[in-house]
């Protein structure tokens, strides 16, 4: 019955329109005054020791990394790398948008920015060659949140913070690590997609590069693609910590923007910066409420009875997976993906540990759900992101990127039940 009071007053303050965050905090408040006897000083205690977490610190510095990639020239070089490469394949700017959008999700760590920086570049050059603007659209809408799968994510941080203290609970390292080969994989299906349609319908292709103008472009995007060197090889050789990572490509991302690629003059820094601090207060006061939202869960044992009755359904581990995706498919309808995983993952990760799931596949699921969310209507982000680039409605946007949600959907299942996309390459490194 509590359990049906306090999500019923979350959604009922939802459908207002009220911002999720506020959401949180009201239906946390509301139920703690009314119906328990907690008092004041104990959750003033648990606002300030539920984000004085370290991991937590990696947020705002990957967020002020993402900026300076954005707005520095990095994107643009990407794109030039790209297409290079695969440009001579069928619809060649299309699969360059996906290898960029890739590469992009590498340094960034955010969907919504890989999909402004890639999108605002190659959507235009894709239209004056020729391509139809849903067809360029449908790939950057999709292929963007690889931001959140391909490692460094930003909402892979937020797993492991809703899911710390729990026993199994993973590492960032782990599920960055885990995280590397769904990634290029769905880059992979997101790449087929495009190419089959592109040759079916008869889309322009590139000349193709020979080797010097390849080189070129590889020397112009070094610096970087560097940045996915320094943050992945810093942590994996154990030179620093996954948020001491995120101040590295924080300092490492200006230093690129400002003063080797020189695309960004330091006037703009303070406007970065300010961006950068207003996203990052946004997201650590969701995650604040978020805080308190588990405290409460956990404090009238809503998640343990949820294990145990389904464990008492007697469930198969492949129905649960099943009942999950529904769940966080549903979730995306109405809710951004980092209060989906704050809310939803210190209910769920308990039974799925009971019953035998591994935390870093979880985990990985859960991220899988979650970039299909940004991808449909009615709040997924990265169609608003690209209805301001592309001037396209919510409708038809949405009509746009189907075939390649669709593909995402196949993806889905692949990673749901095969472990192995997930766990195998942590358990290679030796991390697992």
């Amino acid at each position: 019955m509590n359990a049906l009071i306090i999500f019923g007053l979350l959604i009922a303050l939802m459908l207002t329109g009220m911002p999720i965050s506020i959401s949180l905090g009201l239906t946390v408040l509301s139920f703690l005054f009314l119906m328990t006897d907690v008092p004041v000083a104990a959750v003033a205690l648990k606002l300030f020791t539920g984000i004085e977490k370290f991991e937590i610190m990696a947020i705002p510095f990957f967020i002020l990394a993402g900026n300076f990639l954005t707005h520095g020239g990095v994107a643009r070089r990407m794109i030039n790398f790209a297409t290079s490469m695969v440009g001579h394949w069928h619809g060649g700017l299309g699969m360059a948008g996906v290898v960029a959008c890739a590469l992009f999700a590498a340094v960034s760590g955010s969907s919504p920015a890989t999909v402004v920086a890639i999108g605002s570049i190659i959507l235009p050059a894709m239209i004056a060659q020729g391509f139809p603007r849903n067809f360029g659209a449908g790939v950057v809408t999709t292929s963007g949140a690889l931001g959140i799968l391909i490692p460094p994510s930003i909402v892979m941080v937020m797993y492991c913070v809703a899911t710390t203290g729990h026993p199994q609970a993973p590492s960032i390292g782990q599920m960055f690590l885990a995280g590397v080969v769904p990634g290029l994989m769905l880059a992979g299906f997101l790449g087929f997609t495009t190419w089959y349609r592109a040759r079916k319908f008869g889309y322009p292709r590139l000349p193709k590069a020979n080797a010097r103008q390849r080189w070129l472009a590889f020397r112009e995007s070094f610096w970087g693609l560097l940045l996915i060197v320094v943050v992945m090889g810093g942590i994996y050789t154990g030179i620093f910590t996954p948020t001491e990572a995120a101040a590295m490509a924080a300092v490492y991302a200006f230093i690129v923007a400002v003063f080797i690629y020189r695309d960004m003059p330091l006037r703009r820094v303070p406007k970065v910066l300010l961006d950068s601090a207003s996203m990052s207060a946004m997201l650590l006061y969701i995650i604040t409420n978020a805080v308190l939202f588990s405290f409460v869960m956990t404090s009238e044992q809503i998640p343990q009875n949820m294990a145990a009755w389904i464990q008492g359904q007697n469930l198969s581990v492949w129905v649960f997976l099943l009942v999950v995706n529904i769940v966080l498919l549903a979730a995306g309808n109405f809710m951004e993906p980092s209060s989906i995983v704050l809310i939803m993952a210190p209910i769920l990760f308990p039974v799925a540990m009971s019953l035998g799931i591994d935390p870093v596949h979880f985990g990985i699921l859960i991220i899988v759900n979650m970039e299909v969310g940004m991808c449909h209507p009615p709040v997924g982000l990265n169609l608003y992101v690209a209805s301001g680039i592309t001037k396209m409605g919510i409708t038809e946007l949405t009509v746009a990127v189907w075939p390649w949600l669709l593909t995402m959907l196949i993806f889905l299942g692949l990673v749901t039940y095969v472990p192995a996309i997930s766990l195998w390459f942590p358990r290679l490194i030796g991390v697992m």
